[in-house]
């Protein structure tokens, strides 16, 4: 009974370090990762629950020059990322109100100080953004897509899988960051990918070795207390 215990709290600990390691690492090293690497965390991630076991996640793994093919679409389209056109679905609501705009808020200034970018230095803001579209320098980009016909319970399906992703990323020592930048650049994306009209481009992904000497990557987010968000009954 209490080596069982103890294997309970060991194996806890595994999981609770892959999830709170887990963050959003904005700058890459070149280090190449495996196909072999790749394909594990994918089989990892699929076994996410979905509604009857649709499994509604497809993935175009990108590297080399198939990446930088994509870069170079967004980057030459002229396409501002503050002018890009969510026109297949909108991530973020089109009036931020509280408590959600103070936190948004907190993670560009926590962001962008760490930079040492200032709240009027536009360029250097927009400069950064466009890293997303370099996949943060990592040597792995994954763009994500769904079947248009599916409906709102497959997006949450999709979710999971994503957070699936990211975890088993971190049991292999790799971190990643989820990019919903690329989703208003499907029209650049499709024809390097060959991504049919019928699948919506949810979001980017960024896989790779965490640059530890970038200043971006000194950033953490905060989380808010249970307390203000968690109801026990009785």
């Amino acid at each position: 009974m209490l080596e069982n215990k103890a294997r309970i709290v060991d194996d806890a600990e595994i999981v609770d370090e892959a999830i709170l390691s887990r963050r959003s690492v904005r700058a890459f090293l070149p280090d190449m990762v495996d196909d072999d690497t790749i394909r594990a965390i994918l089989a990892v991630a699929a076994r996410a629950p979905s509604g009857t076991n649709m499994q509604p996640w497809k993935v175009y793994v990108a590297k080399g020059e198939t990446k930088q093919r994509i870069s170079d679409a967004i980057l030459n389209s002229g396409i501002r990322a503050e002018k890009a056109d969510w026109d297949e679905y909108r991530y973020y609501p089109t009036q931020f109100f509280e408590p959600y705009l103070t936190r948004r808020r907190a993670n560009g200034f926590g962001l962008y100080g760490a930079l040492g970018i200032g709240r009027r230095e536009v360029d250097k803001m927009r400069a950064q953004h466009d890293r997303n579209f370099v996949f943060f320098d990592a040597p792995v980009g994954m763009i994500f897509t769904i079947d248009r016909r599916l409906n709102q319970g497959s997006w949450i399906d999709y979710g999971m899988f994503l957070q699936n992703i990211m975890v088993a990323a971190r049991g292999r020592g790799l971190h990643t960051c989820p990019q919903a930048a690329f989703a208003p650049y499907h029209r650049q994306i499709r024809p390097v990918l060959n991504i049919p009209d019928e699948e919506i481009v949810v979001c980017g992904m960024a896989l790779g070795h965490e640059d530890i000497s970038k200043p971006e990557n000194t950033f953490r987010t905060d989380r808010v207390p249970l307390e203000e968000w968690v109801t026990f009954s009785e």
